[in-house]
């Protein structure tokens, strides 16, 4: 792998609690693409992402926690932009932990890591906090 590569992620909500917004986090802390579910149907955020050796993580959208753990916050109802919310949270979806090989394979568009996730936790409200991928996958553009 050269020293710093661009690759693309697909983050897949699925089930996401109807009518509340959801939204990638910007670098300055702000909502990035927002959306929400009209009818349920699974919301999709589409970012790039630079890898470097190591695997090392950098980018826009990508935060770090100690010296390994690399993730991805997807914004809830208040953070997302919407102040009438009841909610405000953040889904945080771990990327430090994808497979080296899909990585090499994703590199300079090849393909597009999809990470899928379920929207809703066992409470019935939007889910957060460490969100475990569902289904991870290595796809075609």
């Amino acid at each position: 792998m050269p020293e710093r590569s661009e690759i693309r992620l697909r983050i897949i909500v699925e089930h996401p609690v109807v009518g509340v917004l959801h939204s990638l986090q910007a670098k300055d802390d702000r909502p990035l693409d927002p959306k929400a579910s009209r009818n349920g149907e699974p919301l999709v955020f589409e970012l790039p992402i630079r890898v470097g050796p190591g695997p090392r993580f950098f980018g826009d959208q990508v935060r770090r926690e100690g010296p390994v753990r690399r993730f991805v916050h997807i914004r809830i109802g208040d953070l997302a932009g919407d102040p009438a919310s009841p909610w405000s949270r953040r889904m945080k979806i771990d990327i430090h932990d994808i497979d080296p090989a899909w990585l090499d394979r994703a590199v300079d568009g090849g393909s597009v890591i999809e990470t899928t996730v379920n929207g809703t936790g066992r409470d019935g409200t939007p889910a957060c906090a460490t969100v475990r991928p569902v289904v991870r996958r290595l796809t075609d553009r």
